[in-house]
C-alpha cells in the first residue's frame, strides 16, 4: 500500500520540555562554533599566497565540505528541538540525505587526497612538485567532486523510482538506508548500489590511507633528520586519526542499519557524532594545529587587537 508523500516521521529526541531551550542554545552556539572555526580557516588559505600550496589547497577542500555536512544537519535539528516536532518534508528529508552522503563522501576523498599529498611530499620529495604540479592538483580535485557528486546523485536518484509506504524514519537525519526502508517494493537494485558506494568510499580510501600511512612510516624509521622524522609523524598521525575517527563511525553506522538487534540509542549516539565532531575537530587538527595557519589567524588578531588600542 502506497502513500501519498507528505511529512516523514523522525525519530523523537526524548528531550524534556525544560531542556528544550538549553538543547536549542547549545546546538545554535555548537552550529555557530563550527561555521565560525570553518571560516576562518577558509579565509585563511585563501587570502594568504604563501598557503597557495597543494597541501593547503587540498585541505581548502575540508572546511566546504563540513558546511556542507554541519549545515545539512543542524539548522533542521535546531528547528525541530524548538518546535518540538520532528516532522519533515519528503524533498527537505530527500535533499538533507543528499547533502549527508556527499558530505560523508566527501570527507574520506578528501582525506584520502591529502594521504596522497603527503606520501608524494615524504615519501618522493624530489618529485613532489612536478607530480602536485598546479594542473595536476586541479586534475586531482576535480576528480574527487566529480566522483563523489555522480556516484551520490545516482545513489539517491535510486530512491525516486518509488512510491513511499511508511511515513516513519529510526533516525535523527534523513539518509539513504532511511529512505529505502520507507518503502515495500523490490529495493535490491538499492542495496547492491549501496554496497559498491560503500566498497568504492571506504574501501577504497582505506586501501589507499594505509599503502600510503604505512609506506610514510617506514620512510620516517629510515630517516636519519629526527626533525623531519617527528614532524611527519606528528601531521600523518593526525590525519590517521581522522580518518580512523571516520570510517569507524560510518562502518558501525552501515551496519546498523542492516542489522535490527542494534540498539536504537547506539545507533543515534554514533550517527550524530559523524556529523558533529568531524566538522569541529577537523578546522581545529588540520586548521589551528598548522603552524602556517596558526599564525596567520594569531597574526590577524594580534593586529585587531593592536588597532583597537
Amino acid at each position: 500500500m502506497c502513500v501519498a508523500v507528505g511529512n516523514i516521521v523522525m525519530e523523537s529526541l526524548a528531550i524534556a520540555p525544560s531542556g528544550v531551550y538549553p538543547a536549542f542554545l547549545f546546538g545554535t552556539l555548537t552550529y555557530c562554533f563550527i561555521v565560525f572555526c570553518n571560516v576562518m580557516v577558509l579565509s585563511t588559505i585563501a587570502l594568504d599566497r604563501k598557503l597557495h600550496k597543494p597541501m593547503f589547497i587540498l585541505l581548502f577542500n575540508m572546511p566546504i565540505n563540513d558546511l556542507i555536512g554541519a549545515t545539512a544537519f543542524f539548522p533542521q535539528l535546531l528547528v525541530s528541538i524548538l518546535a518540538q516536532n520532528r516532522s519533515i518534508s519528503y524533498p527537505a528529508c530527500y535533499l538533507q540525505a543528499l547533502l549527508v552522503h556527499l558530505y560523508g563522501a566527501g570527507s574520506l576523498t578528501i582525506l584520502t587526497g591529502m594521504a596522497y599529498d603527503r606520501y608524494i611530499a615524504i615519501c618522493c620529495p624530489l618529485r613532489y612538485n612536478s607530480i602536485m604540479s598546479s594542473n595536476n592538483l586541479m586534475k586531482i580535485i576535480i576528480f574527487m567532486w566529480l566522483l563523489v557528486i555522480t556516484l551520490i546523485v545516482v545513489l539517491l536518484a535510486l530512491v525516486t523510482r518509488f512510491k513511499i509506504c511508511r511515513t516513519t524514519i529510526v533516525d535523527i537525519y534523513c539518509n539513504n538506508p532511511s529512505l529505502v526502508r520507507l518503502i515495500c517494493d523490490d529495493t535490491r537494485i538499492n542495496n547492491y548500489y549501496g554496497l559498491l558506494i560503500t566498497a568504492v568510499f571506504q574501501g577504497v580510501s582505506l586501501i589507499v590511507v594505509t599503502f600510503t600511512y604505512i609506506q610514510i612510516l617506514l620512510s620516517c624509521v629510515l630517516n636519519k633528520s629526527s626533525d623531519a622524522r617527528s614532524k611527519a609523524i606528528q601531521t600523518c598521525g593526525t590525519h590517521l586519526v581522522v580518518f580512523l575517527f571516520l570510517e569507524f563511525n560510518a562502518c558501525f553506522s552501515l551496519i546498523a542499519h542492516r542489522f535490527e538487534q542494534a540498539a536504537p540509542s547506539l545507533r543515534r549516539a554514533f550517527g550524530m557524532s559523524v556529523m558533529v565532531f568531524p566538522p569541529i575537530l577537523n578546522p581545529l587538527i588540520y586548521g589551528l594545529k598548522t603552524k602556517e595557519i596558526r599564525q596567520n589567524v594569531l597574526g590577524f588578531y594580534k593586529r585587531k587587537v593592536s588597532s583597537v588600542k
